[in-house]
């Protein structure tokens, strides 16, 4: 059985992010929210693109200012206005300063603005009341970035302050890695979709619904391949056709050592080569993944609990990693946080409690979820926003104490 840590690595580590040029489309800035970025962004402007007012005030020649306060002030002379999109039509001369206002261009000369609140107007002067250090209030242009240089590099995500950058360097058709098609199904004689009746001893088959909605929320395609029994030749049939339509799989059930668990002897007559089986994880353990030339497959737990932790512990950071994202990106969060429950496991595995993250004056904090933690009882795991981990040989920690949280 591997350590938690030796299965993220083997996983990690068979998992190669989209690089070849196939992998890479163009699409319109205003469809390339949470895309990932795929080659690098250099623009041709500068930032600012020139020399602007960071201030309502007054453009001014500094030497024109010097030594002005309120008990000796400067009067100037008013000879343009300059609101922001205006092209000034005058250079400053001696003695003469223009009404300027935040986001306008400096007229030539002009090397310090005043603001207006240090400032009285009457008619065509100014009268300055103070003189500020010279260049105050004033963006040069290129002060921010140069035209030329990387603006933005590949394998991050694409979220509002990226998509400003790109919309302010006219990169209207943005470069991004495809979206990667993950294949879902259930394993099971047992399930049933939400809308059928539910007869004795039939389960619903929540676990694709889950996997379904996490894998949209990390901008990924899913392809839904249903239910499938335990069968060994339709088995072979879904796995067949998932693992040559998609990036990877994901199968819930079917991994155990039960009599109608054949999911590890198919991966292998199909020619997957299996590097994980089980990983001392409570809950979790059955875990196994399969290496196929264009594909990973990731046969989950069926009990719906161990399938979500699975799957926030080990595959979403794979198939973030899959996806281009850097590994800044990609890597699981844990935080520090200050639990305020006594948090148990028998201490013979690495053990995830779930409950809420939150952060309560600057610290982060841990609230367990109330009832059983059973990998069978799906219902308390609602509102989960983080993972409290217990290492191996760690059989409690005491509320007040702190303990490593994995977000989720």
């Amino acid at each position: 059985m591997l350590t938690v840590d030796q299965a993220e690595s083997i996983i990690l580590d068979l998992v190669q992010p989209l690089q070849s040029p196939q992998d890479i489309e163009t699409i319109d800035l205003c469809a390339a929210l949470g895309r990932v970025l795929a080659t690098p962004v250099i623009s041709h402007l500068d930032f600012p693109h020139w020399d602007n007012s960071a201030m309502d005030g007054y453009a001014v020649r500094h030497a024109d200012i010097k030594g002005s306060t309120a008990n000796h002030p400067i009067t100037l002379k008013i000879v343009e206005e300059i609101p922001a999109g205006y092209q000034p039509q005058r250079s400053l001369q001696p003695r003469e300063a223009a009404r300027i206002f935040t986001g306008a261009c400096l007229p030539v000369g002009a090397d310090t603005i005043v603001m207006q609140e240090d400032t009285q107007r009457l008619g065509n002067h100014v009268t300055i009341f103070n003189c500020p250090p010279p260049q105050a209030f004033v963006r040069r242009q290129g002060c921010f970035h140069k035209a030329g240089d990387l603006l933005l590099t590949p394998g991050i995500p694409l979220d509002a302050a990226e998509i400003a950058v790109l919309a302010a360097s006219q990169s209207v058709q943005v470069p991004v890695y495809r979206r990667v098609k993950v294949a879902i199904f259930s394993t099971g004689d047992e399930l049933v979709t939400p809308d059928q009746p539910l007869e004795p001893g039939q389960l619903v088959d929540s676990n694709r619904y889950a996997l379904t909605a996490l894998m949209l929320k990390m901008g990924v395609e899913p392809l839904n391949f249903s239910i499938v029994r335990d069968r060994p030749q339709a088995l072979k049939q879904t796995i067949s056709q998932a693992i040559n339509q998609a990036d990877a799989v994901l199968s819930t059930g079917g991994v155990s050592v039960g009599d109608y668990d054949y999911i590890e002897q198919i991966l292998s007559e199909l020619g997957g080569k299996i590097h994980v089986q089980s990983v001392a994880i409570q809950p979790g353990k059955p875990l196994t993944v399969a290496k196929f030339p264009d594909c990973v497959y990731f046969g989950l737990p069926g009990n719906p609990v161990s399938a979500l932790v699975t799957c926030w512990r080990f595959i979403l950071p794979a198939l973030r990693k899959l996806s281009g994202l850097k590994s800044e990106y990609y890597q699981p969060v844990f935080v520090k946080a200050r639990s305020l429950n006594l948090l148990q496991s028998k201490g013979k595995r690495e053990t995830y409690l779930w409950g809420k993250l939150s952060v309560n004056q600057g610290e982060y904090e841990f609230q367990l979820a109330e009832g059983t933690h059973n990998s069978a009882n799906l219902v308390n795991l609602a509102q989960t926003t983080g993972l409290a981990v217990l290492p191996v040989n760690c059989t409690q920690v005491e509320a007040g104490d702190f303990v490593q949280v994995l977000q989720v």
